[in-house]
């Protein structure tokens, strides 16, 4: 009879068993099993600290589990390490992408296993072109030239350089950790066909997300770990994006966005002409009290730098922003945060809160004027506020003076929106604010979002989450190339109609009509 390495249709390609896993006195994993059928793409799913990274990190040989059996493409290994791992074919695709900025494309797809002329100690550079380009263009249909720096790369580029290199070496499994975190719609778009020509080509792969709808569209089957225990594994097809998130929390998640009744008030914000050459051009639009307004466009459409503008990061060649009726220049961020204008940005780690600080230092640090008096800083005063925060956003922490870092990224963000709701914001700019969050965490913001809207705020989100945007938004304006291509009533669109103002295809309809 063949042995599993001899026959490579036969048995599961993965199976743990009863994985245990303790930091301390902290039990990350007790008893999870997952079982990953060959050529199969199974989803891996859980909120923050429900112990998917200290399972994929067991999985790649950076941890040993304290009890437990695991087994790859039927063998049972005692103890892994990262080079086992990697003779035995599982490669990682990382969310932050672990290359070199300063390495060239060619030099970071061979690192470590560069080719070399038969006999001599010299690279063989054609060798390596040649293997790169075929498969860039099997997997990808393009060409990356190999001279290019990662640094010069986009998101998604960088993205394909880490693929191309796990394929170089003929993979067996393919781990992707968060993949789409950073891409837009296109991207990701080309990165589920690349996933479904894999799962053709019988490569085996864990996908990891926080977006249910990847799994839906994705997966074979998928697993759901909650404090640490495998709660659940079901084939997609039985099931739905509901019921996972429900398994997520341990509670039915009957209202993923939570419905909204208040009245809309008086305009807060009106943007007239705003223009910056290429970037956007001719930008207007109102922003009421109480009303949530939504915004999207591709990479490039220049959306992102408009909530920059808006926020004083950057300046506009012309046009005028009107708050409460008064015509403002907000030439810096602190003048923003003097009109009341909050931003909360992407990347909340390096730019939305400060990591070494405390939640308490976080939650006062855009509000210090209110806590301090002849240049004293009164203690009692800052920890009253930060708890009182604590409180009304549910922050998950050990106490105000508990580092950020130790939070999750959910909580993270609630910091973030904490430390504007101290100064007393009432513009509040939200760029991408659930990217990387738990479903349990997204609810929890989503109903934050209603909440600011309720006691008269204005709130603008920027998402590429179309779903999200429609679910959470009373109008939703979409930029394309730099300029407003449609103003939508939320209640009266759809995700389709407003993919296809996103993507420029209804106004090439337009012309065809």
């Amino acid at each position: 009879m063949a042995s599993p390495q001899e026959d490579g249709n036969i048995g599961p390609m993965i199976r743990l068993t009863g994985i245990e896993k303790s930091f301390g006195g902290t039990k990350a994993l007790s008893g999870v099993s997952l079982t990953v059928e060959r050529g199969s793409v199974h989803g891996l799913v859980g909120q923050n600290g429900a112990g998917k990274s200290t399972l994929i990190k067991l999985l790649a040989g950076l941890l040993r589990a304290d009890a437990g059996q695991i087994e790859i493409d039927g063998v049972v290994h005692d103890h892994l390490t990262p080079h086992a791992v990697d003779a035995l074919g599982i490669h990682f695709i990382h969310q932050d992408r672990l290359l070199v900025p300063t390495f060239t494309v060619g030099e970071s797809l061979f690192l470590g296993r560069e080719p070399r002329i038969a006999g001599t100690p010299f690279l063989d550079r054609r060798k390596m072109q040649r293997r790169a380009a075929e498969v860039l263009d099997r997997y990808f249909g393009l060409r990356l030239p190999t001279s290019t720096l990662i640094a010069e790369l986009s998101t998604a580029e960088k993205q394909i350089v880490q693929i191309t290199r796990a394929l170089l070496h003929a993979p067996k499994v393919l781990v992707f950790d968060e993949p789409t975190a950073a891409l837009v719609r296109r991207e990701a778009d080309m990165l589920f066909r690349l996933i479904r020509r894999l799962r053709d080509d019988r490569i085996t792969v864990i996908y990891i997300s926080h977006y249910l709808g990847e799994i839906e569209d994705l997966c074979d089957t998928v697993t759901v770990l909650r404090n640490g225990r495998d709660v659940a594994t079901k084939p997609v097809a039985e099931t739905s994006a509901t019921e996972i998130a429900g398994l997520m929390v341990n509670r039915e998640i009957g209202e993923l966005y939570p419905k909204r009744t208040a009245a809309l008030g008086a305009t807060l914000l009106r943007v007239e002409g705003l223009s910056t050459p290429g970037r956007y051009e001719d930008v207007s639009f109102a922003l009421r009290r109480g009303e949530v307004l939504g915004l999207t466009g591709l990479l490039g459409s220049g959306v992102k730098d408009l909530v920059r503008t808006l926020f004083g990061l950057e300046q506009p060649a012309s046009g005028r922003v009107e708050v409460d009726g008064k015509t403002v220049w907000t030439k810096t961020p602190a003048q923003a945060a003097r009109r009341r204008l909050a931003l909360v940005p992407e990347d909340r780690r390096r730019h939305g809160v400060a990591l070494d600080l405390s939640v308490a230092e976080n939650v006062t640090l855009a509000s210090l004027d209110r806590f301090t008096r002849f240049g004293l800083l009164n203690g009692g005063a800052e920890t009253a506020e930060a708890n009182q925060l604590i409180d009304r956003l549910q922050i998950k922490t050990d106490g105000s003076d508990a580092l950020v870092r130790t939070l999750s990224g959910g909580n993270q963000q609630k910091v973030a929106i904490a430390k504007w709701l101290s100064r007393h914001s009432e513009i509040y700019l939200l760029d991408e604010p659930t990217v990387g969050v738990d479903v349990g965490a997204k609810v929890e913001i989503y109903q934050l979002i209603a909440d600011l809207a309720a006691r008269g705020a204005g709130v603008i989100v920027l998402s590429s989450d179309l779903p999200e945007l429609l679910g959470i938004t009373d109008r939703i304006l979409v930029l394309f190339r730099g300029r407003i291509a449609a103003a939508l009533d939320t209640s009266e669109t759809s995700v389709d109609a407003v993919l296809a103002d996103v993507t420029g295809s209804s106004e090439a309809l337009r012309h065809v009509g």
